[in-house]
């Protein structure tokens, strides 16, 4: 077990942002409320996924809407704590840790501010190495896991219960109609797990390997060098990309998402080209034309889009025209790229009719497909 102090909260936030491939919400003001309740006294453990005991329960926590109106509304302190205890009267006993729903963006904040507020620990582990756009889209449900019992709360503190879900699939249909509902945001229990799910199913380590790409890029900064080294420091399989002027974003807020296009003109060694990014709240896809070999990455590979002046990496509400950008590529979490996850969070899931090519490698650097 270790802590989360007030001092971490930077790094686990900037590298968040890197794996929230440009959605996940705004870590930087999930980050303010941590560091308000931290002042405040509360404390936030992290343990390991082998430390719960098999028989304890906790929900998978996360914010769930589109991130154009995160960041127009700030997060509602308490709504954590909240669905934490809704989620123990749901199930007539009460949590013994929080799942971390996704490590990417202001989601991987929402679980240590629900730790905060509970007092209970956050597992270092997550079912997506990233961010994605549907709830579908983790390893939990792709492995057949029910969402049971799925939770949503609003700014005002109104909390629903969805119960008899048969699938992920109908889940998000009707959380997100409900969370466009609710004013396009709001606190999310995608289901209980128990810790033997969490251990076989999650992600391991991924928060504190956001930690780690926090600390990397706060060296490379010290250090006067551009934070994509930071980032390829801490992820061995970062590949540059494209180096850029952003010249058109496409942005449109409909039925609970973000959905666009971002164009780049190419700068320096890629002057006289052209990188399109498509984004559903995520980075999806990144061509430079129209064929097969035009494709530079596609999920569930990670688009990261680091600004030149702050070296930060941008969520896709924030890019707007004239911004210089690095455009990063990393390979996703061997669980991501399995057959049955493909079909899920792949291209062609997203309707794209190109075949995933993965970069080589792993997110978390391990040599070899977890068993």
């Amino acid at each position: 077990m270790r802590e989360i102090r007030e001092e971490d909260i930077g790094a686990v936030a900037e590298g968040a942002a890197v794996l929230g491939a440009g959605g996940g919400g705004s870590p930087y003001q999930s980050a303010l409320v941590l560091r308000r309740l931290m002042r405040q006294g509360a404390r936030v453990r992290v343990v390991d996924a082998s430390e719960p005991a098999s028989d304890e329960v906790g929900p998978i926590l996360a914010g769930m809407g589109a991130p154009t109106v995160g960041i127009e509304r700030l997060p509602t302190a308490g709504r954590f704590g909240h669905l934490v205890e809704a989620v123990g009267r749901a199930l007539g006993r009460p949590a013994g840790f929080i799942a971390i729903g996704e490590i990417g963006g202001g989601n991987a904040i929402s679980p240590l501010i629900g730790s905060a507020e509970s007092g209970l620990p956050v597992v270092d582990a997550d079912p997506m190495g990233r961010a994605f756009p549907e709830l579908q889209m983790n390893t939990y449900m792709i492995a057949g896991l029910r969402p049971q019992p799925l939770l949503l709360e609003d700014a005002k503190g109104v909390t629903a219960l969805l119960e008899h879900l048969p699938d992920a699939r109908t889940a998000e249909r009707y959380a997100r109609a409900l969370t466009w509902a609710m004013g396009g945001g709001a606190g999310l229990v995608l289901a209980a797990v128990n810790a033997d799910q969490v251990r076989h199913l999650a992600i391991p380590g991924t928060l504190s390997l956001a930690e780690a790409i926090g600390r990397a890029m706060e060296r490379a900064r010290r250090r006067h060098a551009p934070t994509s080294e930071g980032v390829a420091e801490a992820v061995a399989g970062t590949r540059h990309l494209f180096y850029g002027k952003v010249v058109d974003v496409e942005r449109r807020t409909a039925a609970g998402f973000a959905r666009g296009t971002i164009r780049i003109e190419g700068l320096g060694s890629r002057r006289g080209q052209e990188l399109r990014i498509d984004f559903q709240n995520e980075y999806l896809i990144a061509r430079t034309g129209d064929r097969m070999e035009d494709v530079l990455l596609a999920v569930p590979d990670l688009l990261v889009l680091l600004e030149e002046e702050s070296g930060r990496a941008l969520g896709s509400e924030a890019v707007r025209y004239g911004l210089r950008v690095d455009v990063l590529g990393l390979p996703a979490a061997w669980e991501m790229k399995t057959e049955a996850a493909l079909a899920v969070v792949g291209p062609k899931a997203f309707g794209y009719d190109v075949d995933f090519r993965p970069l080589p490698g792993d997110l978390l650097g391990r040599a070899a497909v977890p068993a």
